[in-house]
């Protein structure tokens, strides 16, 4: 069982550390690179990121930092994996604040970008991407520190774990060696 305990902290380390990557590299590439275009550029190019990362892939880690995390917690519940699942709690609980933020605050942000329709045909790229760009930005950080934060604290899990599997096998050892096994 243990195996299986930390494979799922490890698909949630994974998950989370690939979606807090992706919005770490729009942060200080993507976004920035965009900026120093001109309206009608950034409106394109975030439509069309915005269609294209919605592909098995990125929809992986981007479900999973919150889907694994919950099945790790799901396998440590029980009072000799509390250490353990402490960390774990506190990786989902930012994992899921992360979450909220992306569905709540970025997408909105894109489907309105959506709407606004063809950039050649835009009458004031200028108001489009003034009502875009500061606040997409703003909480593309926000999800970003906070997937960062919890791909911190599973690695803590993933310690946690680790010392508490060798504590046991350690005291099983003792416990064999005392009864003259």
């Amino acid at each position: 069982m243990f195996a299986v305990r930390m494979a799922t902290i490890v698909l949630a380390v994974l998950s989370t550390g690939l979606v807090a990557g992706v919005f770490y590299a729009y942060a200080i590439s993507v976004m920035p690179a965009l900026a120093r275009t001109g309206d009608s550029t950034l409106i394109d190019v975030m439509q069309k990121i915005n269609v294209v990362i919605i592909n098995p892939w990125f929809m992986f880690g981007f479900l999973g930092t919150v889907g694994c995390t919950a099945l790790a917690a799901a396998v440590h519940l029980g009072s000799d994996h509390r250490s353990t699942l402490i960390w774990i709690a506190i990786a989902l609980a930012l994992n899921v604040i992360a979450f909220a933020v992306t569905v709540g605050l970025n997408v909105p942000l894109n489907d309105a970008l959506a709407a606004a329709g063809d950039p050649a045909s835009i009458a004031d790229t200028a108001a489009v991407r003034a009502e875009f760009e500061a606040r997409w930005v703003r909480w593309n950080i926000v999800r970003a520190v906070l997937h960062t934060a919890a791909f911190l604290v599973l690695c803590g899990a993933l310690f946690a774990a680790g010392v508490h599997e060798g504590e046991k096998s350690s005291a099983s050892a003792t416990a064999s060696m005392i009864s003259g096994r």
